[in-house]
């Protein structure tokens, strides 16, 4: 096979298995899964914010997943871990998911936004930008723009400190996509400055120097 489509394909394989997971494992909070080749088979790392609920009972369900990439995808004995996450609220993929599924839910939109919003903003967010898309009102499709904070849009920083997800929820009058951009807490960013303030000793020093030279 050559190297352009061992790489496609190992790369087409991994999104199935990225969106198989993803379908299967919404309610435990599912943010990614990371595939890496090892001398005694494969490593699967799977991260959530509830491992429990991936894992299940005895480990029941590790166990079908387990039988499903060797099955269904074709992957040579599967080692699966499961990775939690330390701050659902920060990840992005994790909170478009909790919004579609309030959203799916019956929750009005301005009301499941707002609350995801202040969620990201209180876990330290230096800020969010949540857009909700499709028939919310009405029969004709618009988009709504909510936004608290700082969330960089080009640059160093946008690709560095911003977490980017989308989802979909299903409703009965069509479907509503979620985009969702947290800017993780961070540094000081280029556009900032620190301002450090010198001890009295030096300010001393300084002040003998001034007074020095003006006489």
């Amino acid at each position: 096979m050559p190297a352009l489509e061992h790489f496609i394909t190992r790369r087409l394989k991994k999104t199935q298995i990225d969106e198989f997971f993803a379908e299967e494992l919404q309610r435990a909070g599912y943010s990614g899964v990371d595939i890496q080749k090892t001398p005694l088979g494969t490593r699967v790392i799977i991260y959530a914010a509830r491992p429990g609920m991936v894992i299940g009972r005895r480990g029941k369900n590790v166990k079908i997943m387990t039988q499903i990439l060797e099955e269904r995808y074709d992957i040579e004995n599967p080692q699966i871990e499961v990775s939690e996450i330390e701050v659902p609220e920060l990840n992005a993929k994790v909170m478009a998911q909790r919004l579609t599924g309030r959203l799916e839910r019956g929750t009005h939109y301005r009301r499941a936004t707002y609350s995801i919003l202040r969620r990201v903003k209180a876990a330290g967010a230096k800020g969010v930008e949540i857009k909700v898309s499709g028939k919310l009102s009405g029969h004709r499709s618009r988009y709504k723009k909510f936004r608290d904070g700082f969330v960089a849009k080009c640059g160093e920083p946008a690709n560095q400190w911003v977490d980017k997800a989308v989802s979909y929820a299903v409703l009965k009058k069509g479907v509503i996509g979620v985009s969702v951009k947290i800017m993780r807490p961070t540094g000081l960013l280029p556009n900032e400055i620190e301002i450090i303030d010198m001890p009295p000793e030096e300010k001393g020093e300084t002040k003998t120097k001034e007074e020095s030279r003006a006489s």
